[in-house]
């Protein structure tokens, strides 16, 4: 049987807690940030953990887990 292979966006893209949840970095902090609030700026700082029905998903893609 070969091996599978991970996707390169989610090795880049998604770490593995402790706990087996995904974390991953917030959308929409690049650029054009002027038209945003100062409470989404603040409350989208750092890294959130993935939303439970998407997990599945990710994970599928990543065969052997990800570091």
């Amino acid at each position: 049987m070969p091996k599978l292979k991970t996707k390169s966006g989610v090795k880049k893209r998604f770490k593995l807690t402790a706990t087996g949840l995904l974390k991953h970095g917030v959308a929409g902090k690049r650029h054009r940030l002027i038209s945003h609030n100062s409470k989404y700026i603040r409350q989208n700082r750092g890294t959130k953990v993935l939303a439970k029905a998407d997990t599945a998903t990710v994970k599928a893609w990543a065969p052997y887990g990800l570091k």
